[in-house]
């Protein structure tokens, strides 16, 4: 799931709370300029720049990672990267080209996709973050925990979770960002026409005044009036 490497981080912080302190912005240390790196042949100083070599990770240290990131499902991401990346492109390509010509469209695309961008490079990528910000003492307490049955029922519901967590966050928002636009339609006018109904809004009540009586219609015949009967003798 996108969400997950974001859970994962959550639920570090759950597991070991010293983790979790971090430093408030107003005390942030400021950034140090760190020296350029020196571009190699063929790459520019841009490149060299944009692109800095991570530090080789210790070989016990990286097999530690590896587990870790096994155990919580972490090797996965770039299976769902990959799986949403080409669900999004299908989605855009079918309103671009005929319907005849997707399916080997995304063929090629999926074939060319996952060979310039294989999902183990993503796992690859996050082995040296984790590196860089957990100790090895904090990999072994993490894997101890994540191998607990408590650390795999975290990893198997926290997708369910996050995605109703989302899901309630989002309604309330949404509902709160809806009445905030209201209370400025006054100053708005244009907002009204691209509002939804609003629910709480009273119903207008009906008019009571009866109705006129209708006109009557242009060059209509006059309605002929019937003459009075003669009364009949009584014998």
């Amino acid at each position: 799931m996108k969400l997950r490497a974001t859970l994962i981080a959550a639920m570090l912080c759950a597991a070991g709370p010293a983790l979790a302190q971090t430093t408030p912005n107003s005390q942030q240390a400021p950034p140090q300029h760190m020296p350029a790196t020196p571009a190699q042949p063929g790459q520019t100083k841009a490149d060299a720049q944009a692109a800095p070599t991570p530090e080789k990770v210790d070989p016990a240290k990286e097999a530690a990672i590896r587990h870790l990131m096994d155990i919580t499902e972490v090797t996965k991401e770039g299976d769902n990267i990959t799986v949403a990346i080409t669900t999004q492109v299908r989605n855009v390509m079918g309103r671009a080209i005929p319907a005849d010509q997707l399916p080997k469209f995304m063929d090629t695309f999926t074939q060319k996709f996952t060979t310039s961008a294989p999902s183990t490079a993503v796992t690859d990528a996050i082995v040296p973050v984790y590196a860089k910000h957990f100790s090895m003492e904090d990999i072994q307490s993490l894997t101890k925990f994540y191998e607990s049955p408590l650390g795999q029922r975290v990893v198997k519901t926290m997708p369910e979770v996050a995605q109703e967590s989302q899901t309630a966050g989002a309604q309330i928002d949404q509902k709160a960002a809806i009445a905030t636009l209201r209370s400025m339609s006054d100053e708005y006018p244009q907002l009204k026409q691209m509002l939804p109904p609003d629910p709480s809004a009273p119903a207008p009540a009906p008019n009571a005044a009866p109705a006129p009586n209708a006109a009557p219609a242009p060059n209509a015949a006059p309605v002929p009036k019937l003459a009075p009967q003669p009364q009949q003798p009584q014998q």
